[in-house]
């Protein structure tokens, strides 16, 4: 990243060097961001401004971010401050994002205790479905619905056939 970031100040150097021999007309030329041929049919410019690539910004806004706003002005910078600062944000934002993300998306497993009780009343009683496992558990106080019974019901079996394959 060191090394992007002289290449980067090298060729602003050599860029700058290149306007000098330039008449102020042409300077504002070049560095107007659309000249004619970039115009678009509805009078918006559609050239780009240049990027810099995230590991960049976040360098920058890492090594920018504790300076007090007004010296950031005075420091010459390709960038305004206040996109150091918004940089700085969004890096730490990803980076809160990224430790507060948790470990499992989704709703989260049965209890065990519970998988372990609807196998035993569908082993001991092969001749129930789900929907009466399922009640036999609100006599027994289990919340449980009956579409999570159903499902435990079709893993135990998948996993029983892919265990006998």
């Amino acid at each position: 990243m060191l090394l992007r970031l002289a290449y980067l100040g090298v060729t602003n150097a050599l860029a700058m060097l290149r306007l000098l021999p330039m008449s102020d007309r042409r300077k504002t030329r070049k560095s107007w961001p659309c000249d004619t041929r970039s115009w678009s049919s509805n009078g918006s410019c559609t050239a780009r401004r240049p990027g810099s690539p995230p590991a960049d910004r976040a360098f920058l806004a890492a090594l920018l971010h504790q300076l007090p706003p007004d010296v950031l002005r005075r420091i010459r910078l390709l960038v305004r401050p206040e996109t150091v600062l918004r940089w700085h944000r969004d890096l730490l934002a990803r980076r809160h994002a990224r430790l507060c993300h948790p470990k499992r998306v989704g709703r989260p497993r049965t209890v065990r205790s519970i998988r372990v009780l609807v196998l035993r009343l569908a082993r001991e009683n092969s001749g129930w479905g789900y929907r009466r496992i399922h009640g036999e558990l609100l006599v027994l106080g289990v919340k449980v619905t009956a579409s999570t019974v159903w499902e435990i019901l079709k893993d135990a079996v998948a996993l029983s056939r892919r265990l006998a394959h």
